[in-house]
């Protein structure tokens, strides 16, 4: 779970705004569909961990962006 959110947010480190907001509303919808559990307030707490461990790829991204960025310049 958590190695695929954050390569999810490596991926889609570019569109950094739509990628965490995917995890926040994708993750749980995938966990109720997958029978992963029940609808309740343990989904809010899954769409949290997902949006943090999709916001650590996404830094990566833009970190590793950022660092060539500069040596290009």
């Amino acid at each position: 779970m958590i190695p695929t959110l954050i390569l999810f947010g490596l991926l889609l480190g570019r569109w950094w705004r739509t990628s965490l907001i995917v995890a926040a509303v994708g993750w749980p919808l995938l966990l109720v569909a997958g029978d992963g559990t029940a609808v309740g307030p343990a989904l809010i707490g899954a769409s949290g961990l997902a949006v943090a461990n999709t916001a650590v790829g996404v830094l990566v991204h833009q970190g590793v962006l950022r660092m060539i960025r500069a040596t290009r310049s």
